[in-house]
C-alpha cells in the first residue's frame, strides 16, 4: 500500500489536473505524481523527450531502464518497462540477462550500455575506460542522452520505491504507443 494517499485529481491545481486528464493511461505513478503538482509538467516533458525524441536507440534505452530498475530494486519500473522493451525489440533472453546481471546474452553495444549504466548508478562517475569505449561507439548526443536516461529512471525508481507506489501492469496499448511515437519522431 502506498505510503502517501493518491490525490484526487479534482483537488489539484488546474495545470497538473489537465495534464493528468490528457494522459492515455492513468497509471499509479502519475496519480502519485499529483502529490507534487508543480513538478508534474517538467517531469512529463522530460519523460516524453526520453521516451520519444532521443537519438539514442530505443532498444538500448529500454535496456538501460531495465538495468536501472534492477539495480534500484524497482519492481514497478521493471514491470512497466519489460512490456515497453519488448515493443522496441528487447528479447526475453536479454530481459533475463538484465535481471540476473549476466551480460552473456547481450550484443556488444548492449553490454557497453549496461556497463556504463552500472558504473553510473553505483559509482556516479563512469570510469575513463568505459567512457572512452562509449565515445568510440556513440555520438556525444547519445552519450549525454544515456546519462540523462539513467538519471531520470533512477529518480523515478526512488519516487516509486520510497512512496511504495502500488504496482500494476503496463497497458499493452501504452507500450505500442511509445514504440510508434519513437518511430514517428525519427
Amino acid at each position: 500500500m502506498a505510503r502517501l494517499p493518491y490525490p484526487d485529481p479534482a483537488q489539484v491545481p488546474e495545470t497538473a489536473r489537465e495534464l493528468y486528464e490528457r494522459l492515455p493511461a492513468k497509471l499509479n505513478v502519475m496519480r502519485m505524481m499529483l502529490q507534487a503538482p508543480t513538478c508534474m509538467p517538467p517531469f512529463l516533458r522530460l519523460g516524453a523527450a526520453v521516451l520519444g525524441m532521443q537519438k539514442l536507440d530505443a532498444r538500448l534505452r529500454e535496456i538501460v531502464i531495465l538495468r536501472v530498475a534492477t539495480l534500484s530494486r524497482a519492481d514497478y519500473e521493471w514491470t512497466q518497462h519489460v512490456a515497453i522493451g519488448r515493443a522496441v525489440g528487447v528479447t526475453d533472453d536479454e530481459i533475463s540477462a538484465l535481471k540476473s546481471g549476466d551480460p552473456a546474452a547481450l550484443d556488444p553495444q548492449a553490454r557497453l550500455v549496461v556497463k556504463f549504466t552500472e558504473e553510473c548508478v553505483r559509482e556516479v562517475r563512469v570510469s575513463d575506460a568505459t567512457f572512452s569505449e562509449a565515445k568510440a561507439e556513440f555520438s556525444s548526443q547519445e552519450i549525454a542522452e544515456l546519462v540523462i536516461t539513467i538519471g531520470y529512471y533512477m529518480m523515478i525508481a526512488r519516487f516509486l520505491e520510497t512512496l511504495d507506489v502500488d504496482g500494476e501492469e503496463a497497458p499493452p496499448e501504452m507500450a505500442a504507443a511509445i514504440a510508434a511515437a519513437r518511430r514517428e519522431s525519427r
